[in-house]
C-alpha cells in the first residue's frame, strides 16, 4: 500500500511527476438535498423555537400549505455542465494537468449520463453517492464507474434497496450488491465522510456503528474518503480509522455549491478505469488539499450556504433563483420549486429579511471578522507538525 497526502500551499510542485488530477465527490442540481436538518434546528436552538412556530403557522395561514421539511428538499446551483467544467478547470488551470472527473449525486446518475452528449465529457464515468440504510443511520458510499450499458439497471436495484423495509434489507442482500460491485474491476466503491453523523444518532453510537459496517461489509470497500467539507480533526480521525482497518484513503471534496474541490487525487493514470486499478489493485493514493481547503472551516461552511441561497442571473433558466432550485409539496402534495408556491409571487417579507441576514454575513466587512474570528490556524499547523514528526 502507497499513499499519501499533501497540501498544494505548503508544496506548489506536488503534483509534479503525476499525469492527471481526479475531482471525486461533487454535487449538480441533479441532488435532492434533504431539508431536514431545518426542523433540527429548534432542537438544537430551543429559542428558535417560537420563532419557527410563528413562521409555519403563518405559512399555513396564508398558503394553506404545512411545511413538510421530510418531502422537501434543495438542489445545488450548477448544472452538470457548470459543475463539470468548474471542477475540470481547476485541476487544468491549477495543476496544469489534465483533469479526471466523476460528479456524485445523491443516489441519481442523470448528470453523468447528461454529460455523456458533450464532447468534453463523454468519458465521464456514471457515478452517484449512495445512501445506504444500516440500523438506525444510513451511510454514503460513492459508487463511481458503474458500466454503462448496464448503470439504469444498476441505478434501479441501489435505489431499490434504499427504499426497502428494514426487514427488506438484510445483510445477505446488502452483502450480494456490494460483491457483484466488486467484481467490477473498474469500479470504486469509497466510504464518503464515514465519520460524519449526518443521522444524529451520537457520536459513540455512530463509530460503533461505522466499525460495525467496516466489520462486515469492508473486504467489499476501495477507500475511506478525506472529505473536503469536514474539519481538520474529523479527517485525522478518519485517516486513524483508514489504517486500523487496513484501507487506503483518498479524496472526497463533497462540493454542493460554486467552489470547486477542495482536495483532489493525483494519479499516474491517463483515464479514471486506469485510475480505479492504481487504487484498488496497486493500492496507491495521492490526496492533494487544494488552498481553500487551508480556509477556516466555519467561513467554508458559510459560504457554501452563501452559494445555495444565492440568485444566478447568468445561469440556465430554472436555476437562477434560490427559491426555482427548493422544492415543496403544494396544497395537493405534488412537489414544486417554492417560486410556483408564493402567493404573491415572491417570498414572504419575513423570508427575505431572514435571508438578507445571512447573506451580510457573507458581505464586507462582516465575512473579513468572521472569517478571523473562525481561523483554525493552530489547529492547521498542530495538523502538519505531527505529519511531519
Amino acid at each position: 500500500m502507497s499513499q499519501s497526502i499533501s497540501y498544494l500551499w505548503r508544496e506548489p510542485d506536488a503534483a509534479k511527476g503525476f499525469s492527471a488530477g481526479v475531482s471525486l465527490h461533487s454535487h449538480t442540481n441533479q441532488s435532492q438535498e434533504t431539508l431536514d436538518f431545518i426542523a433540527e434546528l429548534s432542537t438544537d436552538w430551543g429559542i428558535l423555537q417560537p420563532l419557527m412556530r410563528w413562521c409555519e403557522q403563518r405559512s399555513h395561514r396564508l398558503s394553506g400549505i404545512r411545511p413538510d421539511y421530510a418531502r422537501s428538499y434543495w438542489t445545488p446551483p450548477l448544472t452538470p455542465r457548470l459543475a463539470f467544467d468548474l471542477e475540470r478547470n481547476q485541476i487544468e488551470n491549477r495543476l496544469q494537468m489534465p483533469a479526471l472527473v466523476s460528479l456524485t449525486d445523491h443516489d441519481d446518475i442523470n448528470a453523468p449520463l447528461l454529460l455523456r452528449s458533450v464532447p468534453s465529457a463523454r468519458h465521464i464515468p456514471v457515478s452517484l453517492e449512495w445512501t445506504v440504510p444500516f440500523h438506525e443511520t444510513a451511510f454514503h458510499l460513492g459508487i463511481h464507474n458503474l458500466p454503462s450499458a448496464a448503470s439504469v439497471a444498476w441505478m434501479a436495484r441501489l435505489k431499490e434497496f434504499t427504499a426497502a423495509s428494514a426487514e427488506e434489507r438484510t445483510p445477505e442482500r446488502l452483502r450480494a450488491i456490494f460483491a457483484e460491485l466488486d467484481e467490477l474491476p473498474s469500479v470504486l466503491i469509497v466510504f464518503n465522510h464515514p465519520l460524519w453523523d449526518l443521522y444524529r444518532v451520537g457520536k459513540d453510537r455512530h463509530e460503533v456503528l461505522v466499525n460495525g459496517f467496516l466489520a462486515i461489509y469492508g473486504q467489499y470497500l476501495h477507500a475511506l474518503e478525506l472529505n473536503g467539507l469536514r474539519d481538520w480533526k474529523e479527517n485525522r480521525e478518519t485517516a486513524t480509522l483508514a489504517s486500523k482497518w487496513n484501507q487506503l484513503v483518498i479524496s472526497g471534496g463533497d462540493r454542493h455549491g460554486v467552489e470547486p474541490n477542495a482536495n483532489v487525487n493525483l494519479t499516474h493514470a491517463a483515464s479514471f478505469a486506469e485510475f480505479v486499478h492504481e487504487v484498488r489493485r496497486d493500492r496507491q493514493s495521492h490526496v492533494l488539499f487544494m488552498p481553500q481547503y487551508a480556509e477556516p472551516w466555519k467561513h467554508r461552511i458559510l459560504q457554501s450556504t452563501l452559494d445555495a441561497i444565492r440568485d444566478y442571473p447568468h445561469f440556465p433558466e430554472g436555476s437562477r433563483r434560490w427559491d426555482e432550485r427548493v422544492y415543496h409539496p403544494d396544497a395537493r402534495g405534488v412537489i414544486r420549486p417554492l417560486s410556483e408556491l408564493w402567493t404573491t409571487g415572491r417570498a414572504p417579507l419575513y423570508l427575505r429579511g431572514i435571508l438578507s441576514g445571512v447573506r451580510l454575513m457573507g458581505a464586507a466587512p462582516l465575512s473579513r471578522g468572521l472569517r478571523l474570528a473562525w481561523s483554525n490556524t493552530g489547529e492547521m499547523r498542530a495538523t502538519l507538525a505531527r505529519q511531519d514528526a
